[in-house]
């Protein structure tokens, strides 16, 4: 009955892996009862590892090349088996083989915003979004953190692992760069650097090596986006509060007039469209005599007919339009006529003409 059992055995002579190209990351060569012969060939391609596991304990590693089984070439396994120099009989070990090609295109992104302190702003919420690549370095301590005795482990169950740790690293990357927010959006491969220099040690603890890191867009949600472009536009104009009131005014005359001209029920009177091109046009005449005395220095008027067409002490362009804002609520709610509101707000318009 042994010498029967001992014919059907079925012996391995060559071992080797062709990857299927579906991201497996690491595959347990079968052996279904099997035993690797002696002398038998290990077949290890190119961007290829092989890795000898007795009774769950790494014994041997190889790299690409093709070798022939032995006591020389297996030491580690020999000295565990308790071989002599010439083992003669077949034997059985688990050979697990490893991908150690490039994976590209991996994807990461916040998908909620993340606070972090900025030089410039004091604290900032913002989005950010990329790729990266690593590969299998270390393929023994790959198995013992990662892929285990599975019979094959495939990269997309390793996705969420990497993701979450990028997403832990982003805000040690962003305090290490020193950089502030507009700065590092502008330069995305000193962020991207910074990134990766946080995450290679972590990489490394499972075995994997990262490859390159890209940043694709680092920006800020709407809401503080416009605060961003409010504090632009005060940039531009510097810390002259006089201008600063002209670039607040300027901006504000189109939806002014806009909403001016439009009547109660969605559509505007004759009268009404006459006034509010008159609130445009009173306006732009305050911001072009603001911006005319801005250019000759804040100087007044050598002229002694000017000082009429001055706005008068202690009406400011701002209060008006404030005015004008709460009479539109207030016409809004159907407290005041259009009647009531055209009226005062003719009132108010004279005060600056």
């Amino acid at each position: 009955m042994a010498l029967m059992d001992f014919i059907k055995k079925q012996f391995i002579d060559i071992l080797q892996w062709t990857e299927d190209g579906n991201g497996t990351l690491a595959w347990r060569f079968p052996m279904e009862g099997m035993e690797i012969q002696n002398g038998g060939t290990l077949v290890v391609r190119e961007s290829q590892m092989a890795v000898f596991v007795n009774e769950g304990q790494v014994a041997d590693v190889f790299g690409p090349g093709t070798y022939k089984l032995t006591t020389q070439t297996l030491p580690v396994l020999t000295y565990l088996k308790n071989w002599d120099k010439l083992f003669q009989s077949p034997f059985k070990s688990d050979v697990y083989f490893f991908s150690t090609r490039q994976q590209v295109d991996q994807k990461w992104g916040t998908p909620q915003p993340i606070t972090i302190r900025d030089k410039d702003f004091g604290a900032v919420r913002l989005r950010a979004f990329g790729n990266y690549a690593y590969r299998i370095a270390d393929p023994k301590l790959f198995h013992t953190e990662i892929s285990g005795t599975r019979e094959s482990y495939p990269s997309a169950d390793l996705e969420g692992q990497l993701r979450g740790l990028v997403l832990q690293n982003i805000s040690n990357a962003i305090a290490g760069s020193g950089l502030p927010f507009l700065d590092l959006a502008a330069n995305q491969v000193m962020f991207a650097d910074a990134l990766a220099h946080e995450l290679q040690p972590a990489f490394a603890k499972i075995g994997l090596k990262l490859e390159s890191m890209t940043v694709q867009n680092v920006s800020l949600p709407e809401e503080l986006q416009k605060i961003l472009d409010q504090k632009i536009g005060m940039g531009m104009v510097g810390n002259d509060m006089g201008k600063f009131m002209q670039y607040q005014t300027a901006q504000a005359i189109p939806k002014f007039a806009e909403g001016a001209a439009g009547g109660g029920n969605g559509g505007g009177s004759v009268a009404g469209d006459a006034m509010g091109l008159g609130a445009g046009v009173a306006l732009g005449q305050v911001l072009a005599q603001n911006l005319q005395q801005g250019l000759q220095g804040g100087a007044a008027p050598s002229a002694p007919q000017a000082a009429p067409a001055a706005a008068p002490v202690g009406v400011r362009p701002e209060e008006v339009m404030a005015t004008l804002e709460k009479l539109g609520e207030l016409k809004s709610k159907g407290i005041l006529t259009q009647e009531e509101f055209d009226a005062k707000k003719a009132e108010l318009l004279k005060k600056l003409i």
